[in-house]
């Protein structure tokens, strides 16, 4: 019999290289789809990303360019007029960095792929910190976008939504993912820089505390590496 096939949303990020790897251990071969929409990290994601498909012998690669999300603006990922704020690991308010239904973007985009090589998964690497802050990342929003799975596609097809991170925190993820050996050194979280990481951006804070709470180096540059253990 074939092996399983997943597409996994590679941002070039630690959490979809994980994803990445829990889905390749659990016998999936990996079909990486990596979307740039005119963030300002784009050209390191990218980078990131293809190698993550080297390390992983993926057994496709898709780059795909849009630019709708940017045109569309009102976050600071994406609108040069808007400031990437620092880290507020505490906050409860919806963040500048988040960008509109980003999330139900990207997996239509994902679901076609996998409509198309005939796959039977999208694994996303969306975690309980990510949804503190973005409506998009969830439970309840992934449960929903199966049901439209479910009913927007041919009959006949079973692509399953799989968020396996959902109920973890970042050092949840960071611990399995070093247990796996996940090639961190070719993931990306900064959202201002492209290198140095500039360490105080909310994306490079909760990976820095999630290395420093299990008392592992990252292997990734950064410019300022602030203590995140006390918060």
């Amino acid at each position: 019999m074939s092996r399983p096939r997943a597409v996994v949303l590679a941002s070039g990020g630690m959490d979809s290289a994980t994803a990445a790897t829990v889905a390749q251990d659990a016998g999936y071969d990996l079909y990486l789809l990596h979307t740039s929409y005119g963030q300002q990290t784009e050209s390191k994601e990218l980078e990131c990303a293809k190698a993550q498909a080297e390390a992983f012998d993926a057994a496709d690669f898709l780059h795909l360019t849009t630019d709708h999300l940017s045109k569309i603006g009102s976050s600071s990922l994406t609108d040069d007029e808007m400031d990437v704020e620092d880290a507020d690991l505490e906050g409860d308010e919806i963040p500048s960095s988040y960008v509109p239904f980003r999330n139900a973007n990207l997996l239509s985009m994902a679901t076609s792929y996998a409509e198309a090589k005939e796959c039977d998964a999208v694994f996303i690497g969306a975690h309980t910190e990510d949804f503190s802050g973005y409506p998009d990342c969830r439970p309840e929003f992934f449960e929903a976008f199966q049901q439209v799975v479910d009913v927007g596609t041919k009959p006949g097809t079973e692509i399953s939504i799989e968020a396996p991170f959902d109920e973890w925190s970042k050092t949840d993820i960071a611990e399995r993912g070093l247990e796996l050996d996940v090639p961190y050194e070719h993931t990306w979280s900064c959202y201002r820089e492209e290198e140095p990481a500039c360490g105080t951006c909310d994306a490079c804070a909760f990976r820095l505390q999630a290395f420093q709470n299990l008392g592992e180096p990252d292997p990734i540059d950064y410019a300022k590496r602030p203590d995140y253990t006390e918060m």
